[in-house]
């Protein structure tokens, strides 16, 4: 991960990061600002799409719960955060982080709150592929001889 990762990358990671975590780095890197909250936690669905082998016709695969907020601190700019689930401070905290990502905090948050998430993803996703490996079976064709 970069030191400053894009901004569809880090609200990625926010919005799917462990919510409990989340809350916890977010308190650790005192990510606290003085700001205002322009749309309170709202609690809502999602439409999920999915396509025939990741390439194919798009199909509606089904909804999931999404929290989400948005707020404004006082250097100016306007942070939103949308997290699964039903976490009004998760999608507080996400947009707070969003907010202070776009002044000169940016580094120091990447390094206390966007690393330990991005590295605790990484782990996770290869933690199962480590399942799914396991359970894979190889079917091969064994030439008898006889033509």
């Amino acid at each position: 991960m970069s030191p400053i990762p894009d901004r569809p990358t880090w609200l990625g990671l926010l919005a799917t990061a462990p919510h409990e975590r989340l809350l916890a780095l977010t308190a650790e890197a005192g990510s606290a600002a003085d700001h205002t909250v322009l749309r309170r936690p709202e609690i809502g669905t999602v439409m999920l799409r999915g396509r025939t082998g990741g390439t194919g016709a798009p199909f509606n695969l089904g909804e999931i719960t999404v929290t989400r907020a948005s707020v404004r601190i006082t250097e100016g700019p306007v942070g939103h955060g949308h997290v699964q689930g039903r976490n009004p401070q998760a999608a507080l905290a996400a947009a707070l982080v969003d907010a202070l990502m776009q002044t000169p905090r940016a580094a120091e948050l990447a390094s206390r709150v966007l690393a330990p998430l991005s590295a605790e993803q990484a782990a996770r996703r290869s933690a199962r592929a480590a399942r799914a490996a396991a359970t894979k079976v190889d079917f091969f064709t064994l030439v008898r001889g006889d033509d």
